[in-house]
C-alpha cells in the first residue's frame, strides 16, 4: 500500500505530490524497466529496484533517482541540493526561494 502527500509552499502556493513507495521496477525479458504497483503483488515480487521522484531545491527540476544507480547531483543544474518528493516538509521552495514546503492537511491519498 502506498501513501501520497502533497506539499505546498507557504508563500507562493507551488505544490508537489510525493508517493511513499516511489516507482518499483523489474527488468523484463528484453532488458527494459517495467514498473509494478500495488495491488499487483506478482509483479511487485519481481522488483529489483526503485525509481523515486526527486525535486531539485536549487532549480526546481523534477527527476527520478534509480536505487540501483544513485546520483549525487541534479541532472539539470548539477546542484547536490535535492530531495525525495515524499520528504519535502520544511524544505525551501525552489520556485520562489522565499517559502517553505508544508504538508497540505486536506490532501491524502492511499493506493
Amino acid at each position: 500500500m502506498a501513501e501520497a502527500i502533497q506539499y505546498v509552499c507557504d508563500k507562493c502556493g507551488h505544490s508537489v505530490v510525493g508517493w511513499s513507495d516511489g516507482n518499483p521496477y523489474y527488468i523484463d525479458e528484453q532488458g527494459k524497466k517495467q514498473y509494478a504497483y500495488h495491488p499487483d503483488h506478482e509483479r511487485l515480487a519481481r522488483c529489483v529496484g526503485n525509481d523515486s521522484d526527486h525535486l531539485c531545491l536549487s532549480c526546481g527540476a523534477e527527476f527520478r533517482v534509480d536505487s540501483r544507480e544513485p546520483i549525487s547531483a541534479c541532472p539539470k543544474c548539477g546542484s547536490d541540493d535535492f530531495e525525495c518528493t515524499f520528504r519535502l516538509d520544511g524544505k525551501q521552495c525552489p520556485s520562489c526561494k522565499n517559502g517553505t514546503f508544508r504538508i497540505d492537511p486536506d490532501y491524502h491519498c492511499i493506493s
